[in-house]
């Protein structure tokens, strides 16, 4: 299965995309721990007056990394020689500054690590769940323990990725760290009989190109985690391709590697993520490209097997909502939420069913292909708003959009 963010740089198996949390270069550690004191996250007086300071920079004068060096989390009393160590969010903290004033960790990384982990545990705290903060210590160890590793030692992506599921599985890493952002009581997918189809038709080998909106950075292991229930073939079979960010920067590297698979392409024609009306504050699809839609097609006409191209929409923007302007540069805010999320699948559209009756105006029969597909996922995108904002729930259902929770 591939999933593929098309931009027009982009190659079909140039690069893997996955679930990038990237940190804003202006803030600083001490402004970060500073907030984090305010929200409660740092309870050490101790630790946090070493790592905290207001006035402090990432490179201390010798007095005060002596101090860092003796200094240990009021929570644990052992030494913290790895992320994987820590009993406390702490003790998180206080690695990522120990690496950092030794020059291990970059400051825009170290800076990044902070917010990941502030936005992180402020989105997990809403769950209310009483191992809230036992399940954000274990996946930020985790990921912290992965970003570092990429740091020291950084990983190369070849043109054709295949997920790395030993001797430590990115893909279970990658699923663990954002099921808690998902709430499933108010989650919902649309025509899982067809993600049947689909399944079936990927084991007998024949290829399928989903066409679908796209969201959030987190749109790989929503899809995944929607479907592991029911359809774990589809779940984790997945090839992810996207801009070189999510294989350039240690914060999205992690969560890159744990993506592979086989014969799916889902792609998303806009060329970027979903964003919000300015005026309306509405979200909706953003418009397919025709000539991506275009090369779809043409892909799945010229490979050696049978292809079909289905609509698909996602909607999760709430979890981890993109900036309201698209960036140039890396480095943007990923701010996190717990909240409800929708997926749905309409049945394949044939290019030929759609454009034989123009087929002597070509860019007119790409463009009625390509706004077919998307009036399809607008259609679908539509039901999933109104189940999930809406708070219809499976009210929401309609002739063409049979909405179900599998995981029940």
């Amino acid at each position: 299965m591939v999933i593929l963010s098309v931009h027009s740089s982009s190659s079909l198996y140039n690069i893997t995309a996955a679930l990038p949390w990237i940190s804003s270069s202006s803030l600083s550690i001490a402004h970060s721990c500073s907030t984090l004191k305010q929200s409660g996250s740092v309870r050490s007086l101790r630790s946090s007056a070493v790592f905290c300071d207001a006035k402090a920079e990432m490179v201390e004068d010798k007095k005060k990394e002596s101090a860092a060096a003796t200094a240990v989390s009021a929570s644990a009393s052992h030494e913290l020689r790895t992320f994987l160590d820590a009993r406390s969010g702490e003790d998180l903290l206080y690695v990522v500054q120990r690496e950092a004033e030794e020059g291990k960790l970059p400051q825009n990384v170290a800076q990044g690590m902070l917010e990941l982990y502030q936005n992180y545990r402020n989105a997990v705290l809403k769950t209310k769940d009483p191992k809230a903060d036992e399940i954000v210590l274990s996946n930020m160890a985790v990921a912290f323990d992965r970003i570092f590793l990429d740091v020291k030692d950084p990983f190369e992506f070849s043109p054709h990725h295949k997920a790395i599921r030993e001797p430590f599985d990115y893909y279970v890493f990658g699923q663990n760290y954002i099921r808690p952002l998902i709430d499933f009581r108010n989650s919902y997918v649309g025509n899982v009989s067809l993600f049947t189809e689909i399944e079936e038709t990927v084991q007998k080998g024949e290829n399928v190109i989903l066409i679908s909106n796209h969201q959030t950075e987190a749109d790989p292991a929503v899809i995944a985690l929607l479907l592991e229930s029911t359809h774990p073939y589809l779940a984790e079979n997945m090839i992810y391709v996207a801009g070189d960010r999510v294989i350039t920067d240690p914060l999205c590297k992690p969560f890159s590697i744990g993506r592979g698979g086989s014969k799916i392409i889902w792609i998303a024609p806009s060329g970027g993520r979903d964003r919000p009306d300015p005026v309306t504050q509405e979200w909706s699809p953003a418009p397919f490209d025709p000539s991506s839609v275009d090369n779809m097609r043409r892909l799945v006409e010229h490979a050696a097997v049978p292809g079909h191209i289905y609509p698909l929409a996602v909607l999760c923007n709430d979890i981890m909502p993109p900036p309201p302007q698209v960036e140039k540069e890396i480095g943007e805010e990923r701010v996190m939420s717990f909240h409800g999320v929708g997926l749905s699948v309409a049945p394949n559209i044939n290019f030929h069913g759609v454009a034989d009756s123009i087929k002597d105006h070509e860019e007119e029969a790409k463009n009625a292909y390509s706004k077919a597909l998307f009036n399809s996922v607008n259609q679908q995108y539509k039901v999933l708003t109104s189940a999930i904002h809406g708070k219809q729930g499976l009210k929401a259902s309609t002739t063409t959009v049979s909405l179900s929770q599998p995981w029940q």
